[in-house]
C-alpha cells in the first residue's frame, strides 16, 4: 500500500471541490443542469464559503432559474453533484415559502423564513473509520420534504460542510444550492424554528468550527449548525 506523498494530499483536498446543479424528486431529477436549481456563481470554480456569515451563506450568490420543479409533499430528494463528495461534514436541507403575490422565479429569501429540514450525523464503523451519509458519493444523502409542509412555492436549499480542516477558524467548507420548486398537495403545518441565512450561522459554532478527531469516539455528540429540524 502507497502513502501519498503531502504533495499530492495536498493536491487530492484542494482540487475535491464540488456543486448540486441537479435536484432529484422521487427519482426523477430535474431535465438539465441548473434548470430549477439556481446557477451559483461558483459553477466554475467549485469554492466553497469559509465564512458562514456572509450573503452567499443563502444561495451562494446565485442568478434565477427559468424553472419551478413540482414536489410532492411527502417527496424523498437528493441532488446530483458534480463530483465525489470525498469531504466529511453534514448534509443539510432548508425551505423557506415565497411570501404571497411573490415568485420563486425571482424571491430572493430574505429574512426568518428559513426552516431546517433534514441533517445527517456521522458514525464510526468496525475500523475505527468516520463516514457521514452520502460520503464519497456523487450525490447527497436523501432527505423527506415533511408531508405537512404546506402546499405553495418553495425555496428549497441544500448544504454540505466539509469539516477537514475545520479546527481552524473559517476553515470549514460550505458547498450549496438552492433550488425554485413548487410544493403540491402539502399539509396544514406550522414550520419553524424560522432563522435567517445569513444569521443562523456563527464561525464559532461547535458544529462548524469543531476537531473531529475529538468526536471520534463519540459520534452522537456532534452538534450540527443551525435550527432544529422541522419533522411536521
Amino acid at each position: 500500500m502507497h502513502l501519498l506523498t503531502p504533495l499530492l494530499l495536498l493536491a487530492s483536498t484542494t482540487s475535491a471541490h464540488y456543486t448540486f446543479p441537479r435536484l432529484v424528486v422521487n427519482g426523477a431529477a430535474e431535465e438539465k443542469d441548473w434548470s430549477a436549481t439556481r446557477q451559483t456563481k461558483n459553477a466554475n470554480s467549485k469554492q466553497g464559503i469559509e465564512n458562514p456569515t456572509v450573503g452567499d451563506i443563502r444561495c451562494y450568490s446565485s442568478s434565477n432559474a427559468a424553472n419551478i420543479m413540482s414536489v410532492p409533499a411527502g417527496a424523498t430528494v437528493h441532488y446530483i453533484s458534480t463530483q465525489q463528495v470525498n469531504h466529511p461534514g453534514p448534509t443539510q436541507f432548508y425551505l423557506a415559502k415565497v411570501p404571497a403575490g411573490q415568485s420563486a422565479k425571482n424571491w430572493d429569501g430574505s429574512g426568518a423564513v428559513w426552516f431546517k429540514i433534514s441533517t445527517t450525523m456521522p458514525s464510526v464503523d468496525r475500523n475505527k473509520q468516520m463516514t457521514w451519509p452520502g460520503q464519497n458519493e456523487y450525490k447527497t444523502p436523501n432527505a423527506t420534504i415533511p408531508a405537512a409542509t404546506p402546499s405553495g412555492e418553495y425555496l428549497l436549499r441544500v448544504e454540505h460542510i466539509a469539516l477537514h480542516m475545520a479546527s481552524q477558524p473559517n476553515k470549514a467548507q460550505f458547498y450549496l444550492s438552492c433550488t425554485q420548486v413548487q410544493i403540491m398537495g402539502g399539509g396544514n403545518g406550522n414550520p419553524g424554528p424560522l432563522v435567517s441565512l445569513p444569521g443562523a450561522y456563527k464561525s464559532s459554532d461547535p458544529g462548524i468550527q469543531v476537531d473531529l478527531n475529538r468526536i471520534m469516539n463519540a459520534p452522537e455528540t456532534y452538534q450540527p449548525p443551525g435550527p432544529a429540524v422541522w419533522t411536521g
